[in-house]
């Protein structure tokens, strides 16, 4: 496609530039948010994604309740196969254990260790510091952004 062809297209069919679509800021927003999160909890040899099945594992085992790998998967609306993949790598690291469920023979349980909250006792700060930064008040519960975030998840 020629320079003026492209000029055409972005001129036509766009909202005039990347900065103009929310999707595109959004993108870069997120981006910058998981690498900066990466780098904040890579001595305790944690990734984001790594964390956030984490958190969510021990916010979900504070119940006492089972929590299953699928039952994680849904509320995290994260793939099955990437749950899987990742409580694989935080098992190897001691953080969490999988035994298979009572109720169900093909589903596996997912409990934290103690390895595993004390991980999050030393995580949990560094990334609230991380949002803090990164998104100010306006990300804090009750803030402006986190409050419209909430209602286009719940839409």
């Amino acid at each position: 496609m020629d320079k003026d062809a492209l000029t055409d297209l972005f001129t036509t069919a766009s909202l005039g530039a990347p900065e103009n679509a929310v999707g595109f800021v959004m993108w870069r927003v997120v981006h910058r948010y998981v690498r900066e999160i990466d780098q904040a909890l890579a001595p305790l040899d944690l990734t984001h994604l790594q964390f956030q099945t984490l958190a969510l594992a021990g916010w979900l085992n504070r119940s006492g309740e089972a929590v299953t790998q699928s039952g994680l998967a849904a509320s995290g609306d994260i793939h099955p196969m990437q749950v899987s993949q990742i409580l694989k790598t935080l098992e190897r690291k001691g953080f969490i254990v999988r035994s298979r469920s009572a109720e169900d023979v093909r589903a596996k349980q997912v409990e934290v260790t103690d390895a595993g909250g004390a991980a999050l006792r030393e995580a949990l700060p560094l990334v609230i510091e991380v949002q803090h930064r990164i998104f100010g008040d306006e990300g804090l519960p009750g803030g402006a952004l986190l409050e419209t975030l909430l209602r286009l998840d719940n839409s």
